[in-house]
């Protein structure tokens, strides 16, 4: 008789894999957690700046109190006693609740289902490795990359010096993103194994993100059982630097671990590379457009672009719906009244929108980034190289997708600036904003574009340097919102593409900027395009 092999533990090499993961992501974990770091820490100061008397933050505390600050904020608890702790809590925990969360999904998803579908997942499991060692490497990794930032959180807080940032709260604070990060991250362990692509999972995993998102603003805004439905409300009810309260996340290690169990459990259910949803049988034939580059990077995008813009549209929404008690909020804050001076405008109103529409079209500029750096993906998957091999030219694959980028831009200024302006004019009475602040989102396009044009080059000329594309949304984010606050000199925003738009509505159009931006723009991407033609394909 032939003796069989006896079956290895499932967690076989979990270790290993680990260890591996962490090799990998040796460049991209650090760089999640200084971001997140460093913009914590500069709030956090930023309010000692900003609100710097008992008076200026009880008079923050009453105009954070109407539903629509709510909804963009958290708990109205926090408000009881508005000391600084109280004010980055009830500010700061539910928005990077939902990048901790996105942060722990792309961990998860990237060495899980993105291993299946590159064949490299099929080539480990055929070494000794346990069935479910890839998917604990990748919730091990999540969550020390989600303990981690709790760690440097709360030293980074509580060495601040800033009042009310003490020791007990700062590890609240931190360890209430770390249980936001895990629930996510175990979520992602289930999306993983419903579909068989990681755009897929991902997009499953960060849905849930924005349902949790929204249960808490509607919670927070009205009936409080949406929020204890809500991850994130969990966090948030932890209320660190008020009540310092631990028991809300031991509901986020409950359901971590549960999730984390569930997607085992799945994973067991299915071959590897595949998924437990079948996919769908295309036609028989494909359509017309399909037959073209463009139509065939659309197909690919059309769920990152659907997302992103209507995820603008909702974010345009909720800033738009707090416009009317403007004077209000920021009526009492000296650095903000000057900063939104400098802007113009003949209304604080339009001064406020102009700065806001830097946030939304680095928003956007994320998105653009995103869907420019995709003819990437498809190279190093192999599937750039399959097309390639017919007549499709090198020029017609890569300009399809960069087709798709540059009026993918123009569609989410538009659904972002169309969200501001509907729900502003609602607020105020004043229906010509809806025009106003939808033109203020278009006049960003150009600048959008060139964003585009660098991620273009460095595809086509340093293909392996494309991540120093994210460079231009962060450094855009960081001088072109902060600064302003923070009183960066001059020179620092003439260096960003979006410190060179008009700032409508508080300003007047200025076509020579805008058309310049354009040239630029159209420069880098010739530039861009030359460089692919000319350099090697990674073929795999």
């Amino acid at each position: 008789m032939t003796a069989h092999p006896a079956p290895r533990p499932a967690f076989t090499g979990t270790g290993t894999l680990l260890r591996f993961a962490l090799r990998r992501d040796r460049v991209r974990l650090p760089v999640w957690l200084l971001a997140l770091l460093a913009g914590t820490l500069a709030t956090a100061d930023s309010y000692a700046a900003l609100y710097d008397s008992p008076e200026a933050r009880a008079t923050a505390a009453r105009t954070m109190a109407t539903p629509a600050a709510l909804a963009m904020t958290g708990p109205r608890h926090y408000l009881d006693d508005y000391t600084y702790g109280a004010m980055l809590g009830h500010g700061m925990i539910g928005f990077a609740g939902v990048l901790v969360g996105l942060m722990s999904v792309l961990i998860v998803t990237r060495h899980t289902r993105d291993e299946e579908e590159t064949g490299r997942a099929e080539l480990i499991r055929s070494t000794v490795v346990g069935r479910h060692a890839p998917l604990a490497a990748a919730l091990g990794l999540a969550v020390l990359a989600d303990l981690a930032l709790a760690l440097l959180l709360t030293a980074g807080l509580a060495g601040l010096g800033v009042e009310s940032l003490d020791l007990s709260g700062s590890l609240v604070y931190g360890f209430a993103h770390a249980a936001a990060g895990v629930v996510f991250a175990g979520v992602a362990a289930i999306t993983a194994q419903i579909t068989s692509s990681t755009r897929g999972a991902s997009g499953l995993a960060l849905a849930v993100i924005g349902g949790a998102y929204v249960l808490r603003a509607a919670g927070d805004t009205g009936n409080e059982a949406l929020s204890w439905a809500s991850p994130i409300g969990w966090a948030q009810r932890a209320y660190p630097y008020v009540d310092d309260r631990w028991w809300p996340l031991l509901l986020c290690l409950g359901a971590a671990a549960a999730c984390a169990a569930t997607g085992f459990l799945l994973s067991a259910r299915r071959d590897v590379g595949a998924g437990l949803r079948p996919a769908r049988l295309g036609r028989t034939t494909a359509s017309r457009a399909l037959a073209g580059p463009f139509g065939l990077a659309l197909r690919l995008q059309r769920g990152l672009l659907a997302g992103f813009g209507a995820g603008l549209f909702v974010m345009g929404a909720m800033y738009g719906s707090i416009i009317g008690d403007i004077e209000d909020m920021l009526g009492g804050v000296d650095q903000i009244q000057e900063a939104l001076a400098e802007i113009g405008g003949a209304t604080l109103a339009e001064s406020f929108a102009a700065m806001v529409m830097v946030v939304i079209a680095v928003v956007s500029m994320v998105y653009v980034v995103m869907a420019t750096l995709r003819a990437r993906a498809e190279e190093t998957g192999g599937r750039a190289e399959a097309l390639l091999s017919t007549g499709l030219s090198r020029t017609a694959w890569l300009g399809g997708h960069l087709a798709v980028a540059l009026l993918g831009a123009v569609v989410t200024q538009l659904l972002a600036g169309l969200g501001f302006g509907l729900a502003a004019a609602a607020a105020t009475g004043d229906h010509a904003m809806t025009g106003d602040l939808v033109a203020a989102a278009l006049v960003h396009v150009p600048a959008l574009w060139t964003a585009a044009g660098v991620a273009l080059v460095l595809f086509g000329w340093l293909p392996r340097a494309t991540a120093l594309a994210w460079a231009v949304p962060l450094y855009a984010f960081v001088v072109g919102y902060l600064g302003q606050i923070l009183r960066f000199p001059e020179w620092t925003g003439d260096l960003s593409p979006l410190g060179h738009v008009p700032r409508l509505p508080a300003a007047a159009m200025d076509w020579t900027p805008v058309t310049v931006l354009t040239l630029v723009a159209a420069g880098l991407c010739l530039t861009g395009l030359r460089g692919f033609r000319r350099r090697d394909l990674d073929t795999k």
